[in-house]
């Protein structure tokens, strides 16, 4: 087995580990309504997945990652929203197996979990974040710093090279010592969070680098 393949299948192995896909399927997305939202409940809240985004998106960051690293496309990684960390940790793993010692890895989160929507521009999130399902089940996908740091230990992957910002990004994002981003993935759920974190993130995505949004919240 060459270099190439090891990496492979160590990254192939820690996606699986990360979503917790190794022995059970993930929740189907098209199987809409109560039925994929029973099975997300079940998978994620419920289980030991440290990420919620699926094999195929973690798929395209993984085929993102690679491909700034063979252009040499300057600048770190982050994410804003991280819930468990499992997207951060595969970020710094890539960097791991391909010896990207000149990147790091920036985690950003409040790790309270997410912040009140504004009710009057932003009613239907409003609504969602104080209904039952947000408030008692997921808990409004609060995840501690501590456990973060945790899980990134799990995986030998904690070190100088990943750097945490705590709060809320509008707060944290303006003055975070990042000079240049490869990677920008968005995943604060609502609006206001990702226009923040594009406002404040955008103009430091180098030249050929991936803005990734994963959702944006207000459906209108």
């Amino acid at each position: 087995m060459d270099i190439l393949d090891s990496r492979n299948l160590y990254l192939s192995l820690l996606k699986r580990v990360l979503t917790d896909t190794v022995f059970a399927a993930e929740p189907n997305a098209d199987d809409g309504g109560m039925e994929y939202l029973q099975g997300f409940i079940d998978h994620y809240i419920r289980g030991r997945a440290l990420t919620m985004v699926p094999l195929v998106r973690l798929d395209n960051l993984h085929r993102c990652a690679l491909d700034v690293i063979e252009r040499q496309v300057p600048g770190d990684f982050i994410e804003t929203g991280v819930w468990r960390g499992g997207t951060t940790i595969f970020m710094r793993a890539v960097l791991e197996a391909y010896a990207a010692k000149d990147r790091r890895v920036w985690v950003a989160d409040s790790f309270e979990g997410l912040p009140e929507p504004n009710a009057e521009k932003y009613p239907i999130e409003a609504k969602t974040h104080r209904g039952p399902v947000m408030s008692s089940v997921y808990d409004h996908f609060a995840v501690g710093l501590d456990q973060v740091k945790e899980n990134f230990a799990r995986f030998g992957l904690l070190d100088d090279r990943v750097r945490f910002l705590k709060g809320w990004f509008k707060d944290t994002l303006p003055s975070a010592e990042i000079s240049q981003l490869a990677i920008m993935r968005l995943d604060g759920d609502y609006y206001e969070s990702t226009h923040d974190a594009l406002l404040h993130l955008y103009p430091k995505l180098s030249p050929g680098g991936y803005a990734i949004v994963d959702d944006y919240g207000e459906d209108t």
